[in-house]
């Protein structure tokens, strides 16, 4: 299910997509994400919103990359993805676009579940700012 969801603290919408998903699965602050974010793009030398610096990020604090169904993988959306894991934290992404989804409910700005994912990332451990 779709739940409206905004982490930054000034309610922005624009180019943060991964900073909230981020900070909606891990249950920490808008801002410690965004920070981390920020050194980790500056250890790769690349912006902290590509995908290559939070997949890093990600992968490096409690994450698992996790397999998709492959036989459509444009026809396999957010919300088909949220009703197939009611338990555990993700983010998924869509090439563009990243969303939390925590216990089965999809945390985004927008309904988004109609978006085809690429990838998801399932927490594992624990995050060192949570």
């Amino acid at each position: 299910m779709f739940v409206e969801y905004n982490a930054n603290p000034d309610k922005q919408v624009v180019g943060d997509c991964v900073i909230r998903a981020i900070s909606k699965a891990t249950d920490t602050q808008w801002e410690l994400i965004y920070a981390d974010l920020c050194v980790q793009g500056l250890i790769m030398k690349d912006l902290p919103s590509s995908n290559e610096v939070w997949t890093t990020y990600l992968l490096e604090n409690g994450f698992k990359r996790f397999e998709l169904p492959n036989s459509c993988p444009k026809c396999y959306t957010i919300f088909r993805f949220s009703e197939d894991n009611p338990y555990g934290e993700f983010v998924v992404g869509t090439g563009t676009h990243a969303v939390a989804v925590v216990n089965g409910d999809y945390y985004d700005t927008w309904d988004s579940g109609d978006e085809g994912i690429l990838y998801a990332f399932k927490r594992i451990g624990g995050n060192r700012n949570a």
